[in-house]
Order: structure tokens, then C-alpha cells, then sequence
């Protein structure tokens, strides 16, 4: 039996790869036609092949492309860079009839980092690239009005972002933990909000400390969360504006004997930028009542976070200002009075 008449097919020939692709979204359109197919870079790089002198490049090119097994015959190869044209040509010469289709997603022969000397061939390449291409196609007017002005015909295709992700900012609630990450925190409740949670963003700021979390499938679960952002240690001036960001603060301090006792200083810290802290049902915070929503369990911890959705935009000017009275020499009023009960004097008037 012959074979069947080959089937007419669309290269999609990306500068990289597929995943590192500019206009990926596009991309991804495109290929869910069994009729297009993706041609990653040749084992001579793009770069290398474009720098090269036309003789050579040409070679090199017609190699590579005499390797292509393909599925179909090709009707349309894209570009997207000057430096992809000696290898398109080589397709172009192996399948007559082909289209050279040339997609424009910046300015290319203007890039910053490229020498006078590489300039000038980018400029040259894509002049060639756009003069011998059936379409063109680029994201800006600007681009478009270039090739006009150059004397050549293109159109506008903006790109996509489909699979940027896109929570929904209404629902959205920001929460903000800043703190040493260790053996301390109760992973197994940070999982569980984060798991169902995720209109929920939870900024970690503060040194993590690995050895204490090995071994922990719910700190391994939490890693991989992607509502669990990871910021490591930041300046004070630094985690006073991710608070701003936040409308909730979180102590998920495991419920034991040591943590029972403490009162964390961060409670008071995010108080002084008018928001709450959302903390375990320990009897140590109990002294900052209002700056706190203490929880005995995760259903309970779920509904103080979404009470305190929108915090950031009406921050809790009260509780701002009782923390910000809070300073080292109103706390340190029993020390003084005993100080002064024994001669020391006290800190001279401001």
C-alpha cells in the first residue's frame, strides 16, 4: 500500500525552548493543532549559527535541517529572532513552497547587552528576515510602525498570559508570618490553611532553619504550596512594609509547654501597623488581648483570617495607636520605680 499524502504542517520554532518561550501562551494556542509542531534550537545554537559568515552558517544549517524528521510537509516555519534565519532558510530550501512567518516581540537589533559589531548583524538579519517573510507579525504598534516606516508590511498580535496565574483580588486575603522558621512552627496548621485557603496569600518572612523542619512531610507540603510565599530575612524597614501589604499577621506556633508562656514580640510589631495576629490558643498572649484572635483549631483559625479580610486598605487605627504607646519606657515603668526607690535617676526629659 502507498503511503498517505503527507499532511500539511505549521513549525513553531522557538529561540530556546518551549518552556522558555517569550510568547509562550501563544505557543501553547498553537500546539494544541496536532498540525503544528515545536522545533526547539538546532545542536548548533541560534547564536552561534547567526554570528557565523553566511557561507558557513548556511552549511551548518542545511545539516541540521536534513536532520529533521517531521511528521507532515511543512507549509509555515516561524521566527522569532534575527539569529533563527540561516537555519529557517535551510528549512525553507528542503520543503519547497514553505512560508517564512517572522514574529517580533521586542526590538531586537537595539538590545543593550549586544555589541556595536553584534547590533549590526541582528539588524542586518532581521531586515533580511522581515524582507523574505510572507507574514509578520509583532506585539507593540511601535514595532509595527517600524517595519512600515522601513518599508515592509506587518501586523499587530499582542501577547497572552493565560497561564499566569489569576486569583481572584477580591477574595483575595494576604496574611504575613516574620519570624525564625523552625522547630517552633506547627507546620501541620500551616499546611491545612494553606491547603484550604487558597484565596489566601501567606508572605513567610524570616530565617528558615532546614535541619529543624527535615524529615516533616507537612513542612514538605508546605514548600511546594503555592499560596506560601517565601521571603527570608528581611531589614526591619523591609518587613514594616510587608506588613503594609498584609491585612492579618500569624503566629502558628506548635501549642506546647514552652510556647504557652511566651509573648512574641511580632504580635506587637504588627499591632503598631493597626493589624491583628492570628495566634494558637496560648495563655501567654492573652496580656495583648486586643491585638490578637487567639484559636483552639483549624476551623476556628479559618474564619479569624477571612475576618479580617480588607484589613489592609482600613488598617485598625485604635489598636495602632495603644502599640504605639507601647514603648520601652512605658513597659519599663516598674523597673524605674524601683530604680528611683534606689537613688538611679531617671532618663532625662526629652
Amino acid at each position: 500500500m502507498a503511503d498517505p499524502t503527507p499532511q500539511p504542517i505549521a513549525l513553531l520554532m522557538v529561540p530556546r525552548t518551549v518552556e522558555s518561550f517569550i510568547l509562550y501562551d501563544q505557543g501553547q494556542d498553537l500546539l494544541r493543532s496536532p498540525g503544528v509542531v515545536a522545533i526547539e534550537a538546532p545542536r548548533v545554537p541560534y547564536g552561534v549559527l547567526g554570528r557565523l559568515p553566511d557561507a558557513l552558517s548556511s552549511g551548518l544549517a542545511a545539516a541540521q535541517a536534513r536532520r529533521l524528521k517531521l511528521p507532515g510537509d511543512p507549509v509555515a516555519a516561524m521566527i522569532f529572532h534575527p539569529f533563527q534565519l540561516p537555519f529557517a532558510r535551510a528549512v525553507l530550501a528542503r520543503w519547497k513552497g514553505c512560508e517564512l512567518w517572522y514574529g517580533l516581540f521586542d526590538r531586537t537589533p537595539a538590545a543593550p547587552d549586544a555589541g556595536a559589531r553584534t547590533r549590526r548583524r541582528l539588524e542586518a538579519l532581521h531586515a533580511a528576515a522581515a524582507e523574505q517573510a510572507d507574514l509578520v507579525f509583532a506585539v507593540s504598534t511601535t514595532l509595527v510602525d517600524l517595519e512600515q516606516a522601513a518599508g515592509r508590511e506587518a501586523i499587530l498580535m499582542p501577547s497572552a498570559a493565560d497561564s499566569f496565574p489569576a486569583p481572584d483580588p477580591e477574595q483575595a486575603l494576604i496574611a504575613i508570618c516574620f519570624g525564625t522558621l523552625g522547630r517552633r512552627t506547627d507546620w501541620a496548621l500551616l499546611r491545612a490553611i494553606g491547603e484550604r485557603m487558597p484565596e489566601m496569600t501567606l508572605l513567610l518572612v524570616g530565617r528558615l532553619d532546614e535541619d529543624q523542619c527535615r524529615g516533616s512531610a507537612d513542612y514538605a507540603a508546605c514548600r511546594v504550596l503555592p499560596n506560601l510565599v517565601w521571603l527570608g530575612r528581611r531589614s526591619n524597614d523591609e518587613a514594616a512594609r510587608l506588613v503594609l501589604c498584609a491585612d492579618v499577621g500569624i503566629l502558628p506556633f506548635v501549642a506546647d509547654e514552652f510556647n504557652e508562656a511566651g509573648l512574641p514580640n511580632r504580635i506587637l510589631k504588627a499591632a503598631r501597623l493597626g493589624r491583628r495576629t492570628v495566634t494558637p490558643d496560648l495563655s501567654g498572649v492573652e496580656v495583648w488581648s486586643q491585638s490578637v484572635i487567639r484559636c483552639a483549631d483549624v476551623d476556628a483559625w479559618i474564619a479569624a483570617l477571612r475576618s479580617q479580610h480588607g484589613v489592609r486598605a482600613r488598617p485598625d487605627i485604635a489598636l495602632r495607636e495603644w502599640a504605639l504607646a507601647q514603648t520601652g519606657e512605658h513597659q519599663n515603668a516598674p523597673l524605674w520605680e524601683r530604680l528611683r526607690s534606689l537613688g538611679v535617676a531617671g532618663p532625662a526629659a526629652p
